[in-house]
């Protein structure tokens, strides 16, 4: 890497604040998003820093909330759960307790892995996972519909997934 791309530094527009990055936060990164398991050792080996100095700045990226927890992806599919759907839905109203209970209540059912809030035509995208269609359909009537302020629900299944990627790319040209 030449000198004048390592003493750039990156900054990150997040919601809160700007956050800089230097050339050696944006490499600890990249090798934590691709292998969260490797050892500090390793990782000090791969970006060219001592360990304690490596384990100093990865300690730096957790405090600032950068690095919010370390995990396993596990494919749902090897664990019977090979049904997904996204499911599409839109509330009665927009009110904030009513919304804050649907929130709640979502955060609390296991077959949602993810659940976001939307602009537009639907309020919210729930990513769903089930054993089968007739798993995922009686999540649906007996748990999602049961929610009160949901108004309609609209579901796609997935035939395939093309690409799934958690690693966020940091670097610029």
């Amino acid at each position: 890497m030449s000198q004048r791309k390592r003493s750039r530094v990156e900054v990150i527009e997040s919601a809160d604040r700007s956050i800089a990055l230097d050339p050696t936060d944006v490499q600890i990164l990249d090798v934590l998003q691709a292998d969260s398991g490797i050892t500090n050792v390793e990782l000090s080996r791969r970006i060219g820093m001592s360990p304690a100095t490596t384990l100093e700045r990865v300690k730096k990226l957790e405090n600032k909330g950068i690095i919010r927890k370390y995990v396993a992806l596990v494919d749902h599919s090897k664990l019977n759960l090979s049904t997904m759907a996204y499911v599409f839905v839109t509330l009665d109203t927009h009110a904030r307790e009513p919304v804050e209970r649907f929130r709640e209540q979502v955060k609390a059912l296991p077959e949602v892995l993810e659940c976001y809030h939307m602009a537009g035509e639907i309020d919210y995208l729930l990513k769903v996972v089930g054993q089968s269609i007739q798993d995922l359909e009686r999540f649906l009537l007996d748990h999602l519909a049961g929610i009160e302020n949901v108004a309609k629900m609209r579901t796609s299944f997935v035939f395939s997934q093309i690409k799934h990627e958690t690693k966020i790319s940091l670097s610029r040209p």
